[in-house]
């Protein structure tokens, strides 16, 4: 079978290419040596159930490994006790009776009649006192269940079963049990909006933590990309390639497989820098169920839109707190990352541009008329950045001079990027520089065609603080090799003088400076 890149469902590396997962697989392994009970708890299609089907598959030697899902499971089984307790004797005969287990073993499970959690506690002690070998249960998309009152409390009996190990003995219950999903089961789905309950006690607060980096590092890229450059020899250069796909991606595994198929089988092979950029666009601007997923997670809970918001387009500075449940709902849907410093940003620039096309089409409906683009933009080829910046000037001056100035400087970011973004649309690009983003500035990297632009975004806060930006941009072009740059400064100063957008020499730079 020719190996591939996946996307859907868990890898095999018999069939797909991989990043090498050793490292990870060790780290689960020793939990699962020392008897840990814990949650795989990581965003949609980060390697979950690849981790769980290893787990099968290379540990089965030593452990007995039961791997439920709670996926489609119908929700008559939550019924009752005793439905509950059958629906769980069904799924240990599934997975038991097709390995050839001991016939024994698999009649506890037929022969189970529980009609209620306490004696489905004593099918389970009679079964794993009866295993040749120590029981290993991992249970997938647990998300599905985790607000059901009568799961919870199968939950609390795993956990009085496990407390009571070095009484009973530590074949009396499960050797280790592993829940895989998004939410961190050890602290229940905290409710963000007003009308529901919120839930801050768990049944699961004796399980381990699960800080097990999942994310891919260049490096691992680069092997995975080896691994692909062997069999097919297309000469790319391995460490480049590795490093760009990292840059667009942070490493979500998702992402870093996808630019590579899209590579692979849509893009001619074409493993170029250009190559990543252009699978980068063809992720944004296909839908698929993980951006589906975020941008549905941003409509259910209005207080994480708000936050994103304010990160990704007002450029908030937000410190990473994980006992705020809105940064941690943030985070455990994968949606931000932080730093050494704490400082909170979106996770990658794929997801950036996702949330920016998401708040730009808000945006867009809601200045339906205004933001008109009938002028040429482009010529032979190239984008006339100063004359986007001009027209832009002209935009705020005429549609946007009677509205409230504070509404305006909250907005005038997003502005700017829905005005862009059907200039460039299809064939360029653009992202934000996460390192230069807080609520004074942000510097955008726009590309289009092979050229690169850099434009900064600032909020006018006096004669200074204009100095200082445009020391700033001249700093950053700098680190860019770059010459020229671009400055829209949004001053909603009452007696702000109107000046026309020019070129200025600073500090060895030519800047275009337009102040709306």
């Amino acid at each position: 079978m020719k190996k591939r890149f996946n996307v859907t469902g868990s890898c095999n590396p018999e069939w797909h290419y991989m990043v090498d997962t050793e490292k990870r697989f060790k780290a689960v392994e020793a939990m699962i040596d020392r008897g840990d009970y814990f949650t795989i708890n990581r965003a949609r299609q980060y390697g979950k159930t690849t981790i769980l089907q290893m787990i099968w598959r290379r540990l089965s030697d030593r452990y007995l490994i039961i791997d439920c899902s709670f996926e489609g499971i119908d929700d008559n089984a939550f019924s009752s006790h005793a439905a509950f307790a059958k629906m769980f004797a069904r799924q240990m005969v599934n997975r038991l009776e097709p390995r050839r287990i001991e016939e024994g073993l698999v009649n506890i499970w037929k022969d189970c009649t529980a009609k209620d959690l306490d004696e489905l506690s004593e099918t389970i002690t009679r079964f794993t006192k009866q295993s040749p070998k120590p029981v290993v249960l991992t249970i997938d998309e647990v998300d599905k269940s985790s607000d059901n009152q009568l799961f919870l409390n199968f939950l609390g009996m795993l956990r009085n079963k496990y407390l009571q190990r070095s009484v009973e003995g530590l074949n009396s219950t499960f050797h280790s049990v592993i829940l895989a999903g998004v939410y961190d089961v050890k602290n229940l789905k905290l409710k963000l909006r007003p009308d529901e309950e919120k839930k801050y006690n768990s049944p699961w607060n004796i399980a381990a933590d699960f800080n097990v980096d999942m994310t891919f590092h260049p490096e691992e890229i680069a092997q995975m990309l080896g691994d692909y450059e062997n069999d097919t020899h297309t000469g790319m250069d391995i460490k480049a390639i590795s490093e760009e796909i990292y840059k667009y991606t942070s490493g979500y595994p998702f992402l870093v497989s996808k630019l590579c198929k899209v590579i692979d089988e849509e893009l001619g092979r074409n493993w170029t820098l250009d190559g990543v950029q252009e699978a980068a666009k063809t992720t944004i601007f296909n839908k698929n169920t993980l951006f589906t997923s975020m941008t549905r997670n941003l409509e259910e809970y209005p207080e994480l839109k708000r936050f994103i918001y304010s990160l990704s387009i007002l450029g908030d500075n937000i410190t990473y707190d994980p006992n705020n449940p809105v940064i941690d709902f943030a985070t455990m849907f994968g949606i931000i990352k932080y730093d050494a410093n704490r400082k909170v940003s979106i996770h990658n620039i794929i997801f950036e541009e996702v949330l920016n096309n998401y708040f730009i089409a808000e945006q867009n409906i809601a200045d339906m008329g205004k933001l008109r683009i009938n002028y040429n933009y482009v010529t032979d080829g190239r984008l006339n950045m100063e004359f986007v910046l001009q027209r832009f000037h002209d935009l705020m001056r005429e549609e946007y001079r009677e509205e409230d100035g504070k509404f305006i400087e909250r907005q005038g970011r997003l502005i700017f990027l829905s005005f862009l973004k059907p200039i460039i649309n299809g064939t360029g690009f653009y992202y934000v520089e996460p390192q230069t983003r807080d609520n004074r500035r942000m510097d955008l990297i726009v590309t289009y065609g092979r050229e690169e632009f850099v434009v900064e975004l600032k909020i006018w806060r006096g004669d200074k603080y204009e100095q200082r930006g445009r020391d700033q941009l001249s700093e950053y072009l700098a680190t860019r090799g770059k010459d020229e740059g671009y400055l829209v400064t949004f001053d909603f100063s009452k007696n702000k003088e109107e000046k026309e957008p020019q070129w200025i020499e600073w500090n060895g730079k030519r800047i275009f400076e337009a102040v709306v």
